[in-house]
């Protein structure tokens, strides 16, 4: 059955203790606030949920308790990806965690052919019944007949892309729309994807995950909001004051696109703990500046509603 995803989509961290367990109370606390916010799907244990450092235990804890706080009022999508063997246990412990579907990682970062890939994705699908949004990104990069290829597997109901390739992705997003289905989904899954959205709404990618909402929900659908509503002025504002500047700080250091996600949400009052190795938590300064970036956003909330009233 293809899922109905209507808003932004909240990607979760995954919160852990100082010594490094993970801590399902302030997960349920993150998802309560995340979820009392209004997206339209929860991605739990994905690539800001650190799912590359989970291990099959803690994703079924984790995945239990987004389904239990969710409680059904909007779709509950889990990570599955690594290995072949790793990929398929994962997605059999998501359909036993009562997951709504499966958000498809990389496989264990090998080179490989496309009729390999086309055959990972095959055998992940196969391990439950349960919808599969295909992640074009890092290794697993498909063309347009290997996209065809997966969009015609049963249960595969959607292609997200985080390569950036306008190109190739406007390219696949025709020949699956024209060869597979004219209502296939399409996401956006670049890192700080507000950055780049107006350029995938173009070639037809409308929905996108929002790493934002986790720790700042107010200014991600501020930004869904206004681009929904062609409010051209206020996307560009905050695009300037507080999408761009987060984009440069996140590229200053590998894994910021996680672990300054992670800091953002301890400064918004749930202490989700550190990452783990081997990433590594933003520096005091870098914490800083990403408070004064929230800050400016936020600003500019403000003076769109004084200029409304």
């Amino acid at each position: 059955m293809r899922p109905t995803f209507d808003g932004v989509l909240f990607f979760p961290v995954t919160p852990f203790t100082e010594t490094g367990e993970v801590d399902l109370d302030l997960l349920a606390r993150h998802l309560r606030k995340g979820v009392d916010a209004g997206p339209g799907g929860v991605f739990i244990a994905c690539g800001t949920g650190e799912f590359h450092a989970l291990e099959p235990q803690e994703f079924g804890a984790v995945v239990r308790t987004a389904v239990e706080v969710v409680a059904g009022r909007v779709p509950v999508y889990a990570g599955a990806g690594g290995s072949l063997a790793q990929a398929k246990q994962f997605a059999s412990t998501a359909k036993e965690a009562g997951a709504d579907g499966l958000l498809m990682m990389p496989p264990y970062l090998v080179e490989m052919p496309q009729a390999g890939l086309v055959a990972y994705t095959r055998e992940v699908a196969s391990a439950t019944d349960l919808p599969v949004i295909v992640y074009n990104r890092n290794n697993a990069r498909f063309t347009e007949a290997s996209a065809v290829e997966v969009a015609q597997i049963p249960t595969v109901v959607g292609f997200k892309d985080g390569t950036g390739d306008l190109d190739r992705m406007a390219r696949i997003v025709r020949a699956v729309s024209d060869n597979v289905d004219k209502d296939f989904l399409f996401f956006n899954g670049m890192p700080t994807a507000e950055a780049t959205q107006q350029a995938y709404r173009a070639i037809g990618v409308p929905l996108y995950s929002s790493a934002t909402f986790a720790f700042a929900p107010d200014l991600s659908l501020a930004f869904y909001n206004a681009l929904e509503a062609g409010n051209t002025h206020l996307v560009n504002a905050l695009s300037a004051a507080f999408f761009h500047p987060l984009v440069r700080l996140r590229d200053s250091v590998p894994g910021y696109a996680v672990s300054l996600v992670k800091a953002g949400v301890a400064a918004q009052g749930i202490p989700a703990g550190p990452v783990r190795a081997p990433l590594v938590m933003p520096s005091a300064d870098d914490v800083a500046t990403l408070q004064s970036i929230i800050a400016a956003g936020r600003a500019v909330l403000t003076e769109a509603l004084v200029e409304a009233v």
